[in-house]
């Protein structure tokens, strides 16, 4: 049983193994939310299957998936089922899969059965937190978290579609839901944030050391991780003594992108940016593939088809340009250039008419 971090050869050598990873954080443009997603009800393997094809046409071999501990406490065999479906979907596409397992972004209170519309002009209106901090703080989930940790991992550890676990994704980032508010509510929504989170970040922590221990304690082939996303120093070295493979998110230009490349260098591991793209944050696919290209990092843009979720929209609400996303609905790229771009780069051919 594997209960310890990879070693750095270890780790270099899996990544060695791998084409030059490019990809997307996917969610069916029909789903607002993970539990949209994945529940029975509304689980979408059409559009799922559709949309894939159209990440496949772009050049991507890989895509990010969030998932949801409710899902596996309310069906885990349904769960599984259709977590195996979506891998064979994307594998169907030349598509491997990182899974999500935990997530600190956006919405606490998630709770199953219909999700709620989107909110015109919102960002991530729907988007929510798993298990989230009010489950995190009660202590008293633990057991069915480890439950949920441990089937999931046990059920695909050592299936060749799942690229990697993702343990968890932005360990209590609590800032983004102010970002939807009025002008006039963000300052003190803020100030609320940055003092929950300081309250709640030890807990978070446990959560995060207890997961990595859970997960290893089945043995998994792929490497684990959890992406480094502020420059928190406390926060970052732990992320990074729990990680086998280094991811890390980026919503700057390419300039700054490639010198945080050059920082998380001196760790002599293999790198993955689990997140980058914000057109108005001075980001285009052309630059900033080039840099991960040339630097042999892995990269997975937010966003594919513009849909529920409306992260075209910019977290400010404030959206001349698409944000995030690269597909209208029916297929029709934002930017054709871009898509021409992202082609040449990733040495796909443009499917015929």
């Amino acid at each position: 049983m594997a209960t310890v971090r990879w070693t750095a050869p270890r780790a270099n050598a899996w990544y060695a193994e791998q084409p030059w990873l490019v990809g997307c954080n996917f969610i069916p443009s029909t789903a607002i939310n993970q539990l949209e997603m994945w529940q029975s009800e509304t689980f979408d393997a059409d559009t799922i299957d559709r949309e894939l094809g159209w990440a496949a046409d772009l050049g991507m071999n890989s895509v990010r998936v969030f998932l949801h501990d409710l899902m596996w406490d309310a069906d885990a065999a349904g769960f599984a089922a259709r977590i195996d479906a979506f891998l064979g979907i994307a594998s169907r596409h030349g598509i491997r899969t990182m899974l999500v397992l935990f997530d600190d972004c956006w919405h606490d209170g998630a709770r199953l059965g219909p999700q709620p519309s989107p909110v015109p002009g919102r960002h991530n209106s729907g988007w929510l937190q798993s298990p989230g901090h009010a489950v995190i703080a009660a202590r008293s989930s633990l057991p069915r978290l480890e439950a949920y940790v441990t089937g999931v991992v046990r059920a695909f550890h050592s299936d060749d579609r799942v690229l990697t676990w993702d343990i968890y994704n932005e360990l209590t980032n609590g800032f983004l839901p102010a970002q939807g508010l009025p002008e006039g509510d963000r300052a003190a929504a803020y100030r609320a944030s940055l003092e929950l989170r300081a309250e709640s970040m030890p807990l978070h922590l446990e959560l995060l050391d207890l997961a990595f221990g859970w997960a290893r304690s089945v043995d998994p082939q792929q490497p684990l991780t959890a992406g480094l996303f502020l420059p928190d120093r406390e926060l970052n070295a732990r992320l990074i003594d729990g990680s086998d493979i280094i991811t890390f998110h980026s919503y700057e230009d390419d300039t700054r992108l490639a010198t945080l490349i050059g920082r998380l260098r001196k760790h002599d591991r293999s790198l993955i940016c689990t997140e980058y793209m914000a057109r108005t944050r001075g980001c285009d696919f052309a630059s900033q593939l080039t840099v991960f290209k040339r630097e042999g990092v892995g990269c997975f843009n937010w966003g594919l088809v513009n849909g529920k979720t409306q992260t075209h929209i910019s977290w400010t609400g404030k959206s001349d340009r698409w944000f995030h996303d690269i597909l209208h609905p029916d297929g029709r790229p934002y930017d054709p250039e871009e898509v021409r771009s992202m082609r040449e780069i990733t040495g796909t051919t443009a499917p015929a008419d």
